[in-house]
């Protein structure tokens, strides 16, 4: 349509946003689907969580707070990156958006100029491209294959900054592909990153507690203090606490940026969720027993899956360090012909044939910028995640050679 600005026409719409809504479609149709699209806990909100959002209501704790977050919840995401990260940060230096992702659109569209680069590293959240284009920004997609662990190779990131490059976005544990950085890993990077002041890091931190086999989570400001006066460190409480939909994130970065980030989301949402925002304060000074609990619980579903995936035929599936997700190759099974006949060209059409003809739900590949591989999100309970299993590898027996 002729009135749509060219920024809207810049970006698509969340594939896996669209997955999930198509499940949705199918099981009102009555079809059996096993959905591993979403990336959310299946658990529920700590019943503290849930009865400090009650109390807040009764209290009449309904009107706006500060826009960017309220004061008590504010010091309190200083106290925990304090307490957790080892870093000192002020309630000037923090920002509270109505969900991580309104941190990174907030921080990205406050400093990115027309034809300003941004690293993306592939494979990367569906969103980072898209929020970089609507900016205005460049993304430049730096691949990290599975051979690098699904990593950035320090040269290469050297390589991939130029002038005009303004923020490397480093998500660690990776959604889609879990892989973290150990301190070393991640002081490979701030080494180079040292070389060019001009670099602002992007580090998202929101599957900080979901790591396995006790490796241990480091952020890029902790790892290298004279970086931080250009890192923004979001993080927030969807994926620790099973809060999605509660909707609360933040940020904590140099005061003239959390001003900024402060000043569009004036003229945007305001302040976030008054009710979720003492949600989250509970979240995070409250008792913290479901944290261990539920990174138990992934910790089992993982090896579940992996040992799963990788007794399929076709189907490599590495070992992930962290958050709730696999990212298998399917290699193996392209240009085969599955039982119904579909030819499996790419990861798309793999993905779309499952769904069809197993009711099994994953997103492709090629939407995190790297295939043929598919993304399995086992946010899903233990005897869910065998019959997604078991139907998977049906498939997989199932082709043949065309």
């Amino acid at each position: 349509m002729g009135f749509l600005s060219d920024a809207i026409n810049r970006i698509k719409p969340s594939p896996t946003v669209a997955m999930t809504g198509r499940v949705a479609e199918l099981r009102a149709e009555g079809r059996d689907i096993i959905g591993l699209s979403a990336g959310e806990p299946d658990f529920d909100t700590p019943k503290n969580i849930r009865e400090a959002a009650k109390a807040a209501i009764d209290a009449g704790h309904t009107r706006y707070t500060a826009v960017d977050g309220m004061a008590p919840l504010k010091r309190a995401i200083c106290d925990k990156f304090a307490r957790e990260n080892g870093l000192d940060y002020t309630p000037e230096e923090i920002s509270v958006g109505t969900g991580g992702k309104q941190i990174l659109f907030n921080a990205l569209l406050a400093t990115l100029n027309p034809g300003d680069e941004v690293i993306v590293p592939a494979p990367y959240w569906v969103s980072y491209p898209d929020i970089v284009g609507l900016a205005g920004g460049v993304p430049v997609i730096l691949p990290c294959p599975v051979e690098t662990g699904f990593r950035i190779d320090p040269e290469a990131l050297r390589a991939a900054i130029t002038p005009r490059t303004k923020w490397l976005i480093l998500n660690s544990p990776s959604n889609p592909t879990g892989a973290a950085y150990s301190a070393a890993e991640m002081r490979a990077l701030t080494d180079v990153l040292l070389d060019f002041p001009q670099v602002w890091v992007l580090a998202d931190d929101i599957y900080e507690h979901l790591v396995f086999d006790g490796f241990t989570f480091v952020t890029p400001a902790q790892v290298e203090p004279r970086m931080k006066p250009r890192i923004l460190t979001m993080n927030g409480v969807s994926k620790a606490y099973a809060m999605t939909g509660w909707r609360i994130g933040y940020g904590a970065g140099p005061k003239e940026l959390i001003r900024a980030m402060a000043k569009l989301q004036s003229q945007s949402t305001s302040n976030p969720c008054t009710i979720s925002q003492y949600a989250a304060l509970e979240a995070l000074t409250g008792p913290q027993d479901y944290i261990e609990m539920s990174r138990e619980a992934f910790q089992r579903r993982r090896d579940l899956v992996v040992a799963g995936l990788n007794d399929c035929p076709g189907i490599s599936c590495p070992m992930p360090q962290g958050a709730f997700y696999v990212y298998p190759s399917i290699a193996g099974l392209i240009g085969k012909v599955s039982a119904a006949g579909t030819k499996i060209a790419d990861d798309e059409t793999f993905a779309n044939a499952l769904l069809d003809e197993t009711g099994v739900a994953i997103v492709f590949g090629a939407a995190f910028g790297l295939s043929p591989h598919f993304r399995v999100s086992y946010a899903a309970s233990d005897d869910t995640l065998r019959e997604a299993i078991a139907r998977i590898r049906s498939f997989c027996e199932g082709c043949h050679d065309a």
